[in-house]
C-alpha cells in the first residue's frame, strides 16, 4: 500500500464515520435554530444561544478553521438537515464570496448588534431580544438565498468570515494529484460548494471556507482526498 492509500485508508473510515456523527449531532442541533426564532421573542433568555455560538466559533478557529461551522452550528445544521433537501443547490455565485461584500457585512452587522444592544446596555432582556432579532434577520436571509443553495448565507456570515481569516489555513484537506480525476464528485458533496479539484496540483485544498467536514473524503471514488495525519488521531 503506498503512501496515499495508507493516508486514505485511515480518513476513509474515519469519513464515513464521522459523516454519520455529524448527520445525527445535526439532526439534534437543527431545532435550536426553531426554537430561537419560535420563542426568543418571549423568552429573550433564548437568545443568548445566539452569542454562545459566535464565541464558540470565534475560539474553535483558532483550532481547526471552520470546524464549528460544519459540525457545531444550530444554524448551519438547519440549513443542512431542513432546508438543503428542498434548496435546487446551484453554485454559489463568486461575487457573494467577494471579501469587500463579506467584511462590509461584519462591519455592518457588528455595528448594527453594538448598537441595538447599548440602547439599553443594562437590561439582560434588552439583550437577548437583540440578539434574537439578529438570528431572525440573519436566518431569514439565510432562507431567501436558499434558492441559490442551501448554504448560500454560510459563504457570506460575518461569523464564518472571521473564523476563515483566523483559522483558514489550519487542518487543510490533503488532495493527491496522481489519484484525482477531476470528476468533481467531491465538490457536489461539499455543502459550502468549494471549488476542491482546482487544487490538486498544489496537494493543498487552501480554501479557508472548508468547513472541516468529512462529506468530499466519503464520496471520493479515487480515494484522492484526506486529512492531515495529526487530524485523523
Amino acid at each position: 500500500m503506498n503512501p496515499a492509500e495508507e493516508n486514505w485508508a485511515n480518513a476513509g473510515y474515519d469519513a464515513a464515520h464521522l459523516s454519520q456523527r455529524r448527520k445525527l449531532l445535526q439532526s439534534i442541533l437543527a431545532p435550536i435554530t426553531i426554537l430561537v426564532i419560535a420563542l426568543g421573542w418571549k423568552y429573550p433568555i433564548l437568545g443568548f444561544a445566539v452569542p454562545v455560538v459566535m464565541l464558540t466559533g470565534i475560539c474553535g478557529a483558532f483550532i481547526n478553521g471552520r470546524y464549528v461551522c460544519g459540525h457545531l452550528c444550530p444554524r448551519g445544521a438547519f440549513f443542512d438537515r431542513i432546508i438543503a433537501p428542498i434548496s435546487p443547490k446551484k453554485h454559489i455565485p463568486q461575487a457573494l464570496r467577494h471579501p469587500v461584500l463579506r467584511w462590509t457585512l461584519v462591519v455592518v452587522l457588528m455595528g448594527f448588534m453594538i448598537y441595538r444592544i447599548l440602547q439599553n446596555p443594562g437590561s439582560a432582556d434588552h439583550w437577548g431580544r437583540v440578539f434574537w432579532l439578529m438570528c431572525v434577520i440573519t436566518t431569514g436571509a439565510g432562507v431567501l438565498l436558499a434558492i441559490i443553495h442551501p448554504r448560500t448565507w454560510c459563504a457570506l456570515c460575518p461569523i464564518g468570515t472571521i473564523q476563515a481569516a483566523i483559522g483558514g489555513d489550519k487542518g487543510q484537506l490533503l488532495i493527491d494529484s496522481v489519484l484525482c480525476r477531476e470528476c468533481k464528485i467531491c465538490e457536489k458533496a461539499c455543502p459550502i460548494d468549494l471549488s476542491i479539484a482546482m487544487h490538486k496540483d498544489g496537494g493543498v485544498v487552501a480554501e479557508p471556507d472548508c468547513l472541516r467536514c468529512p462529506e468530499c473524503i466519503k464520496v471520493c471514488p479515487a480515494k484522492a482526498l484526506s486529512w492531515p495525519k495529526a487530524e485523523q488521531k
